[in-house]
């Protein structure tokens, strides 16, 4: 099936109590329409990137209490898992969509990925937009836009602390009509990642 988009009841999901019950909802509300955004892009990523991406689907395994506050699906070049490497990300909190280029504390290499970005920060400020938001714990909801950041400062946490995060991309609070519309959603995405890969190709070097 074509993707159609989110609806008001797929963020709802984060509001319904009980491990069980809200894991219940994130696999029949939304993992299978992640499941349709990675047929819909997989093929486009790989074009863009220059690698084979693959489809994750969060399952929140380790989870035996408390019920996860946001859920997601990643695109990384690696078959086996994402979180040790760099990976693109779209994902629900109650209130809004992340889509994210994602650099979390599992990376091995994150120092040298760092240094890299600290080295190009000028450029990484003139390749992405003033509206972009980043996120330095991929935890949390909150986010500061581009023109509001201090870049080196966060690049530097990024660098020196060993939990600290680097996740770059964009919000869309939940009511965004955008959300609603398929075809638009999935452009603006792809867009999203475009504008993204040049960051995501300087942190490849430091992988491969």
């Amino acid at each position: 099936m074509a993707f159609k988009g989110f609806i008001k009841n797929d963020f709802r999901t984060f509001t319904i109590d009980g491990l069980a019950e809200r894991m219940t909802a994130i696999k029949t509300r939304i993992q299978p329409k992640f499941k349709e955004i990675g047929d819909a892009l997989t093929d486009d990523l790989t074009a863009i990137t220059g690698q084979d991406m693959h489809v994750h689907i969060a399952q929140h395994a380790r989870r035996t209490v408390n019920p996860p506050k946001d859920t997601w699906m990643a695109f990384c070049y690696n078959k086996r898992g994402y979180k040790q490497h760099p990976h693109f990300q779209i994902g629900l909190f109650d209130d809004h969509l992340f889509v994210w280029l994602a650099y979390i504390y599992e990376l091995p290499n994150k120092q040298e990925m760092a240094q890299s970005f600290i080295e190009h920060a000028d450029d990484i400020k003139n390749t992405i937009p003033a509206h972009y938001v980043v996120s330095l714990d991929h935890t949390k909801k909150d986010a500061a836009p581009m023109e509001d950041l201090d870049l080196s400062k966060s690049l530097q946490r990024f660098h020196d602390v060993k939990k600290a995060e680097f996740l770059i991309g964009r919000h869309f609070k939940a009511d965004d009509p955008l959300l609603k519309d398929g075809k638009a959603f999935l452009k603006e995405v792809l867009d999203t990642f475009e504008t993204l890969s040049p960051i995501y190709k300087l942190s490849i070097r430091e992988t491969i």
